[in-house]
């Protein structure tokens, strides 16, 4: 049997926005470094995804080495902003959480408002707010950015094999946002785990993640579908809920590569 180890390595900059692909990522207090790190607001504050606006599946998302953030879509000049804004604060929602971010700019609204077709803002997490993960599942020093709940999703590709073994059409890992691929385990192996290692970092695996329509969008398209969530709904459905794939809370600080082998310790 191959050995555990660490297939691939995710960030989403902006919630809901695209992804990027890494070989290596810094892990902060938060989780991977700028993950999560912006957030679209609609003008009251609150929180938009693609489960409301599946355009921004079409979005492409980069941060530059000196934490610069650039936007791609269809149609639209390439946007770049700056990593962080001024001085003015901003309440934001991101589910029963209410968090101080720091306002992008009217450029990045402006931008992202005509391309959503719905009034918007972009804002980014103040470096001094702290966003407390649920105390149902962590410690009181752990914090999240504004990923739903927790800093770290995983997802083993045996998982998705499976999954796409039961499909008529094969999907491609992106479709459910992980930021941490597993292979060398049989399907759904992570769902016996309670604690890893990768590399000099542990991971406490604490709560199943419960899928929303989001996998049913297609990144390429931005348009939604059934599947997969018709097909996992008949063989993962537990508590009314579809589940695929782990919540992580990381301990302590450090860096992630790709190849690091996987230790599961409990």
């Amino acid at each position: 049997m191959r050995p555990l180890m660490l297939e691939a390595l995710y960030r989403y900059p902006v919630k809901s926005l695209a992804g990027e692909g890494f070989e290596t990522l810094e892990v902060t207090a938060r989780g991977l470094r700028h993950d999560r790190h912006w957030m679209v607001v609609d003008p009251a504050g609150r929180f938009l995804t693609q489960r409301e606006r599946p355009r921004m599946a079409l979005i492409a998302t980069h941060v530059g080495a000196d934490g610069e953030l650039q936007l791609r879509a269809p149609g639209m000049a390439d946007l770049r902003l700056p990593g962080h804004g001024g001085d003015a604060r901003l309440a934001v929602q991101v589910w029963g959480d209410t968090v101080d971010a720091v306002p992008a700019g009217p450029a990045a609204d402006a931008w992202l408002s005509a391309f959503l077709d719905t009034p918007c803002r972009l804002v980014h997490l103040a470096e001094d707010s702290v966003r407390p993960v649920d105390p149902d599942y962590a410690t009181p020093a752990d914090q999240v950015g504004f990923a739903d709940g927790f800093p770290f999703l995983l997802i083993s590709q045996a998982s998705l094999d499976d999954l796409n073994s039961r499909l008529d059409t094969a999907l491609p890992m992106r479709r459910f946002r992980p930021n941490l691929v597993v292979s060398g385990c049989p399907p759904y192996a992570e769902d016996g785990w309670r604690l890893i290692r990768i590399g000099d970092l542990r991971f406490r695996v604490v709560k199943p993640c419960a899928r929303c329509a989001i996998p049913t969008i297609d990144p390429d398209t931005g348009m939604p579908g059934k599947e997969p969530l018709r097909t996992l709904a008949r063989y993962r459905r537990q508590g009314g809920q579809v589940m695929f794939g782990q919540n992580l809370v990381h301990e302590g600080r450090g860096r992630l590569e790709v190849g690091m082998m996987v230790e599961v310790l409990e």
